[in-house]
């Protein structure tokens, strides 16, 4: 039983399934949005998705203006520009379009919108969801790929200068208002992308079901969110075109962001930095670091792993709880090569001088508050080495 009082929400509507972005001016309507700033980025303006929403848009009879100047992981300036146009536009509403970092940039815009305190202010570790009010305007959150599920989340991470650091901003009030989850979205994504925002949604599962805490409902969707993407994931990398795969990837990262409010772990406090200071891509260095994090936890999540390990249908049912972590941990190391992403750090240019500083860091990301394990600095450090 529970030892106390804990609070559960799941509000998100979510509009799912092929050709889900014709909804748009119907959602629009709903929300009373009729100059919408869409947010986005050059990627996504690039491969032709912005055009496409914008003629969804201009079908639906709204006037949007577009800021798609969002850096691959996102920094302060970002949103001071998109606020700065949100103004010029005379907007109402904001549609955020493609991965994590545009959809996090559209939350803290909104949020700008009407909070005019700097956004530092508002960090998750100085309690500063305590300051942010009902009080933003409507946000319809489109994604194009199957990683942060930032779509249905109520957190936005941008680098902030006071922090200097991947500063997380958590309040319900963030969430987007709908989310259209339209698979078809999400077909042109290259491999290399589809296998590190799909490595950030087997992360976000794994780590929510293994977080301190009570959160039963939590714990179920994050089970079934690693089961849909230990099956489907190497499937959406090597056959960009299987629907049924991209599906099932964009409701595992929808899972994933749904279950990790009960928590996350050490590997994001590990693989924050990485995106701050070496500027490497986010589900890819979760992907690297989480067999390491989870022979790390192993001595107090053993049991938990062995679910995790049921979940993704291992032949595990006759072994012990060791076995079956065992078997886990080298299931989740093994898709790494699967799905073309490297095994260490170092292949990705991360040198040991780094490591200290890396530390540190990782020590100031309140991620790792909820790993099953308590993490010390020399413990960072280990897991760096061990992954490099």
């Amino acid at each position: 039983m529970a030892k106390m009082i804990s609070s559960f929400s799941f509000p998100t509507r979510i509009v799912f399934g092929p050709g889900a972005v014709r909804e748009l001016g119907n959602e629009a309507k709903l929300l009373g949005i009729a100059r919408p700033l869409l947010v986005t980025d050059p990627g996504v303006v690039a491969c032709g998705l912005a055009e496409q929403v914008l003629a969804e848009s201009h079908r639906a009879g709204l006037a949007p203006a577009v800021f798609e100047d969002v850096n691959p992981n996102p920094v302060e300036k970002n949103v001071q520009d998109g606020l700065e146009a949100y103004r010029r536009g005379n907007c109402d509403g904001v549609i955020g379009l493609g991965g994590g970092s545009p959809l996090d940039v559209a939350k803290a815009i909104r949020l700008a919108v009407t909070h005019p305190l700097p956004l530092d202010q508002y960090d998750d570790q100085l309690d500063g969801a305590a300051k942010i009010s009902a009080n933003v305007p409507p946000m319809i959150a489109i994604a194009t790929t199957a990683g942060t599920g930032s779509e249905v989340g109520r957190s936005t991470v941008i680098i902030l200068k006071a922090t200097d650091r991947k500063t997380v901003i958590f309040s319900p009030h963030l969430m987007p208002n709908v989310a259209l989850a339209d698979p078809e979205l999400t077909l042109g994504m290259p491999p290399k992308i589809t296998a590190g925002t799909g490595l950030d949604a087997l992360t976000h599962n794994v780590e929510a079901y293994l977080a301190l805490g009570y959160h039963p409902l939590c714990d179920a969707i994050a089970l079934q969110g690693a089961r849909l993407a230990i099956r489907n994931l190497a499937r959406a990398v090597h056959n960009g075109r299987d629907l049924e795969a991209r599906s099932n990837m964009l409701m595992a990262a929808m899972m994933g962001a749904v279950a990790f409010q009960k928590g996350l772990g050490a590997v994001h406090s590990l693989a924050h930095p990485l995106s701050s200071i070496a500027n490497l891509h986010h589900g890819t260095t979760n992907g690297i670091l989480l067999p390491h994090v989870l022979e790390f936890n192993r001595p107090v999540s053993e049991e938990r792993l062995r679910d995790l390990a049921v979940a993704m249908e291992l032949d595990i049912a006759q072994g012990s709880a060791a076995e079956a972590a065992t078997a886990l941990i080298a299931r989740v190391r093994k898709l790494l090569p699967e799905v073309g992403i490297p095994l260490t750090l170092g292949a990705l240019g991360v040198t040991r001088d780094l490591i200290p500083l890396l530390a540190r860091k990782a020590m100031e990301d309140a991620c790792h508050q909820s790993n099953p394990r308590p993490c010390t600095e020399a413990d960072m450090l280990s897991l760096y080495e061990r992954a490099l």
